[in-house]
């Protein structure tokens, strides 16, 4: 390898690139919506596809392109995420005026989720051990700065510019991505030689389309109905046959044997709790601070108001995520989680009590931030020092399918919260955000609660040497 092709720091900032690519996609749509519904005169429930649709293939994607990734190679599966994330944002930036075209783009765009398992993979295989856990979370903490600066952008640019021009910024950043990855990311010599599973790829698919489709319409057609316990039960079942299935086949997609350590599943438990507090956060804050003067606690912002009162939450996370990585470096990464699951706890129990300023609502803001970050880099490091260097693709995946089933659940149940709270005026009742702010302050509680769980790697790793002494 050329010795302008081994820098660490050159690859990590090509990584950050194509990471930031993909957070920015997963929220600028937000603001855009009410907007593209009125641009192309469909209703709430259609547009909510244009979330719904990314989201589904963000969560299939991830553990199979990174398997692929293990299997041909990381840099190679990690470009041509991005070719095909880049091409999803021209399919939407030419069709702002056609919902299926969006929708067409939107579902390419998903494929992007890959980014961060093969990032993950990239940095294990590439880096000095040294520096492994400092970037590991890096990279997640870009994941909510991404999500969080997303929306300020989004904000300023549909007041004053257009929808398309979202999907324009979108396809820059990962072109430039792109062109880094493949200029300065090496290519990993960690190789899993294996045949394609492709029954299990097709049965893990379905089962999370199911599941995940159902979590998304439940708020429209009701949680108790047919369809929405029909598609969730269904979706159960499959995912059931898929864990047998896989633990009868010589190469599996998924090595269920991994995946049942207490090392590797717990941090996924973790994911989910932490998914489901930080998404609900992506819808309260800005409805809340978007929300009238006339109901009583709104502050009757624009949509670029609303995001610079989530600024404090992005800039939290970009000065945390490396120090995340040092005290996992240090401590084991068991202790950020549990700091970020008490500064998340915490930050929930300021907007559930003191969100009637904006200032406290910006310390909240700040304060999750925190928590985000701490607990997103610490989950990525806890799931790579538990499995094999040929497994890190497809493990570092399934942990990104529970976190984003978790956003998926914690953000419409924040929905169907805040509907069922509706006034007669079309506006919730400040009780709605109260019982939604203090739901994800439990979620929070309850990552900090698997943290009991969670093996102590330093422990373990010291209990070998005692007994060989």
């Amino acid at each position: 390898m050329p010795p302008e092709r081994q820098s660490p720091t050159r690859t990590l900032l090509s990584l950050v690139a194509g990471a930031i690519a993909y957070s920015l996609a997963q929220t600028m749509i937000l603001p855009a919506l009410p907007a593209i519904q009125a641009e192309t005169g469909t209703s709430e429930a259609a547009v909510s596809w244009l979330l719904t649709a990314f989201l589904l293939v963000a969560s299939v994607a991830p553990p199979i392109i990174g398997r692929l990734g293990d299997m041909f190679g990381k840099e190679r599966l990690l470009l041509v995420t991005l070719v095909l994330f880049g091409l999803g944002s021209i399919v939407c930036a030419l069709g702002t005026s056609s919902l299926g075209l969006l929708i067409a783009g939107r579902v390419i765009q998903g494929a992007g989720g890959a980014v961060f398992p093969l990032s993950y993979g990239i940095i294990r295989d590439e880096f000095p051990p040294e520096r492994v856990a400092t970037s590991i979370g890096i990279i997640s903490a870009v994941f909510g700065i991404g999500g969080g600066f997303g929306l300020v952008l989004a904000g300023v640019m549909v007041d004053h510019l257009s929808v398309a021009s979202l999907f324009w910024v979108s396809l820059g950043v990962t072109a430039a991505a792109a062109l880094a990855t493949w200029r300065w990311v090496p290519e990993s010599p960690v190789r899993a030689p294996a045949r394609i599973d492709w029954g299990g790829g097709a049965l893990l698919s379905f089962s999370l389309i199911a599941v995940l489709l159902g979590v998304s319409q439940g708020p429209d057609w009701g949680w108790t109905s047919g369809g929405v316990l029909g598609l969730i039960v269904g979706g159960l079942v499959l995912l059931a046959v898929f864990i047998i299935y896989e633990t009868r086949i010589a190469q599996p997609l998924v090595d269920m044997a991994i995946m049942a350590q207490r090392a590797v599943w717990s941090p996924n438990v973790a994911a989910f709790a932490i998914g489901f507090a930080m998404f609900g956060s992506f819808i309260l804050i800005p409805q809340l601070v978007e929300a009238p003067e006339s109901t009583g606690y709104g502050f009757g912002l624009s949509a670029t108001g609303a995001g610079l009162v989530l600024l404090p939450s992005s800039l939290m996370m970009l000065v945390v995520g490396p120090l995340a990585g040092w005290l996992g470096s240090r401590f084991g990464s068991r202790l950020p989680l549990a700091l970020g699951a008490m500064f998340a706890a915490a930050a929930f129990a300021v907007l559930t009590f003191a969100h009637g300023e904006l200032w406290t609502i910006a310390f909240g803001g700040g304060l999750l931030g925190v928590g985000i970050s701490l607990a997103l880099a610490a989950m990525a490091n806890l799931v790579v020092n538990s499995v094999e260097p040929t497994q890190t693709g497809v493990a570092t995946g399934i942990n990104t399918i529970t976190r984003n089933i978790g956003g998926a659940v914690g953000g419409q149940i924040t929905a169907s919260l805040l509907a069922s709270h509706a006034l007669a005026s079309g506006h919730v009742a400040e009780s709605g955000y109260t019982i939604a702010f203090a739901i994800s302050g439990v979620a929070a509680l309850a990552a900090l609660a698997v943290c009991l769980l969670v093996p102590n790697p330093r422990r373990a790793a010291a209990r070998p040497a005692r007994l060989a002494a």
